[in-house]
């Protein structure tokens, strides 16, 4: 039987697009004429942010550490990253 993918993971997923679509647009915006390399910054700074808030919760004791909410969170944050390059790639060229 398949293990359920527990609620909280799903929170971190959807966030995790958000930030992704958000940060793809924004360094997008900044580098306007190199797309591969804001893609790429957008995608170290997913790795980074979703990592940062786990160990900030490891070090601080503030929320529960979990690995695998980071994997969430960058996940979604690199689906979010591919939807605001498909939008931007269809409909602002």
């Amino acid at each position: 039987m398949a293990k359920r993918i527990a609620r909280d993971k799903w929170k971190h997923f959807f966030v995790g697009i958000g930030m992704g679509a958000v940060l793809q647009g924004f360094t997008s915006f900044l580098l306007r004429d190199h797309l591969i390399l804001a893609t790429v910054i957008a995608g170290v700074l997913v790795i980074v942010i979703s990592y940062g808030f786990e160990l900030f919760s490891k070090t601080t004791g503030f929320g529960i550490y979990d690995f695998i909410d980071a994997v969430a969170s960058a996940i979604g944050g690199f689906l979010g990253m591919g939807l605001a390059l498909l939008f931007e790639l269809y409909f602002l060229n």
